[in-house]
């Protein structure tokens, strides 16, 4: 079928105007590059879900592209089955939220809306409160703004994993014309806007005890008695001020003192080129009003506020961000010494190993998984914390994790918490990371990532690799070598290598999964022989050195 007659099929069944008018006008000029960008190929679904830039076409995000969607997850689900439905403040996420509940209440199912543009965390935690079978959020986190995406949650409250995303995605294969689909059921509005008995085919519009059973849960984190903290926060424009304002307020704290510019949702994320706390300069703002106001600790979430940044104000002006991985061996220890009983913690094999160090110093179980928080949430009973290197924590208590995925809210509190007890005693974040590198060791991590037009550039790297493993790195030894391909390490397989080097060092090379990228994740580990300065120093040195071999190696 000519792109041309694919163009004009879809035209007929999308309800979108917008797209709609899009395609006409690429249709009446007869663009076929733009026409090809979009039908020649689809946007395809995963445990990530869907994401993808906005527009027209199977390769974009759009009604009809979400109306499939979620027809394939009813397909899945089949009648009477229960989804909550939560969205952010991003370009068309209130409309691809409503689109899944008239699909799915047309379909037979129930579907409770989250009231208004919320924190992901908020809909992962309402799919176990609320006694659902599945939960769906639009968002695309800390993409570009010209994206949107669709992630769905199964009944234990997890992103979805293997093999549910190929059922689904099966399904939506199957979807035909979406001006087909049987849409609707009506809208309840019971007292107090909660239930968790609709009918079939109902669609329940909930209210803010949603939002106040969420607080309550992170509020009940082991968070301490010290309160005293001046915190500058940044929401960078997504939905995460109102919630994470709230919980620091029910928690005891002062509010947040906020960036105005970047304050309220802003789907356009006019103040910063890329929105995410890691990028450069996306920190600016929060930097310079910490500076002025002489905050304590700044924070800061991604746009649908699943992930949390964290840096200490330095004296004079600037900060320290702290990465991930230092974030996640502080909330770690926190969290361990806040709880009791047979416990275990989690991460993934990209990130540091220093939490496999302070598990075993506290003598609780400690997890290795695949990458991505879904994995992360099924590593095994008794899991109180996990985390993965890109800013992405769940902090749990003695009843377990409140929030079955990463919770930027969550762990903004304990943080606070951690930084308040720090500050009590005189002390900051810092001078608790140089108390667990004299424990530990100092364990320092980076990345180098390779960009590619080609993707058979990164398979021919990785098959070099295989072929030629490298004897040492950084004029390390290469101590033992893992193809995670074949399972090495116990871990199901997937397309990376691994290399451990004489004195703790480690080296994980992958393909990005959502991205022309290859990934290469750096720790270098350090003793403190003299002070943590110093051995911050010897492992960049070891790091660089690292990175320099790889480089040469790769030669991408």
């Amino acid at each position: 079928m000519s792109v041309l007659r694919r163009a004009r099929e879809w035209l007929a069944q999308d309800p979108d105007p917008d797209t709609r008018a899009e395609l006409s006008a690429l249709l009446e000029r007869e663009d076929l590059a733009a026409l090809e960008q979009r039908f020649g190929a689809k946007l395809e679904f995963g445990t990530a879900g869907l994401r993808g830039e906005l527009g027209a076409g199977p390769n974009r995000m759009n009604r009809v592209t979400v109306m499939r969607a979620a027809a394939g997850l009813a397909a899945v689900l089949g009648p009477g089955k229960h989804v909550v439905i939560g969205y952010d403040a991003r370009h068309k996420s209130d409309v691809f939220a409503r689109d899944t509940a008239a699909v799915l209440t047309g379909a037979g199912l129930r579907a409770s809306l989250l009231p208004r543009p919320l924190p992901t965390p908020v809909l992962a935690f309402a799919v176990r409160h609320l006694g659902a079978d599945a939960g769906v959020t639009v968002t695309a986190s800390h993409n570009p703004p010209r994206d949107n995406g669709y992630k769905v949650y199964w009944g234990d409250g997890s992103q979805i994993v293997p093999p549910l995303d190929t059922e689904i995605s099966t399904a939506i294969d199957a979807v035909g014309r979406v001006d087909d689909l049987p849409l609707g059921g009506p809208t309840t509005d019971p007292p107090g806007g909660l239930t968790t008995r609709t009918e079939p085919g109902t669609l329940t519009e909930l209210g803010e005890e949603v939002v106040h059973a969420y607080l309550r849960a992170v509020t009940s984190l082991p968070l301490g008695e010290a309160r005293d903290l001046r915190v500058a926060y940044t929401p960078l424009h997504g939905v995460g001020a109102a919630t994470l304002d709230a919980a620091f307020l029910a928690a005891g704290f002062d509010g947040p003192l906020m960036v105005e510019e970047q304050r309220e949702p802003d789907p356009d994320f006019p103040t910063v080129s890329f929105p995410n706390p890691e990028e450069p300069g996306a920190m600016d703002l929060a930097i310079v009003l910490a500076a002025k106001t002489e905050a304590d600790l700044i924070v800061a979430n991604d746009p649908d506020a699943d992930r949390c940044a964290v840096g200490v104000p330095l004296p004079g002006g600037g900060a320290r961000m702290l990465t991930g991985d230092e974030v996640g061996g502080l909330l770690a220890e926190h969290v361990i010494t806040h709880t009791t009983g047979d416990r275990m913690v989690a991460t993934t094999i990209v990130s540091s190993t220093l939490l496999g160090k302070i598990a075993q110093a506290h003598g609780v179980r400690y997890g290795e998984t695949l990458t991505g928080f879904k994995w992360i949430i099924k590593a095994g009973p008794g899991l109180v914390f996990g985390y993965e290197e890109a800013i992405g924590y769940s902090v749990g208590s003695d009843a377990g994790l409140p929030v079955r995925d990463k919770d930027g809210i969550g762990a903004a509190l304990t943080v606070a918490a951690i930084a308040a007890a720090a500050k009590r005693d005189g002390r900051t974040l810092l001078d608790l990371l140089d108390d667990q590198a004299r424990r530990y060791g100092l364990h320092a991590t980076s990345q180098l990532s390779f960009r590619v037009s080609d993707l058979s550039l990164i398979t021919n790297a990785m098959s070099r690799l295989r072929t030629d493993p490298p004897a040492t790195l950084g004029n390390l030894p290469v101590e033992r070598a893992d193809d995670l391909a074949r399972g090495d390490g116990g871990l199901p397989p997937t397309d990376g290598l691994r290399y451990l080097l004489e004195g703790g060092a480690r080296v994980v090379i992958r393909p990005s999964g959502t991205e022309p990228k290859l990934k290469c994740y750096l720790e270098a580990v350090v003793p403190v022989t003299t002070t943590p300065t110093e051995a911050r120093a010897r492992a960049g040195e070891q790091l660089a050195s690292i990175r320099t071999d790889l480089e040469t190696r790769l030669a991408l």
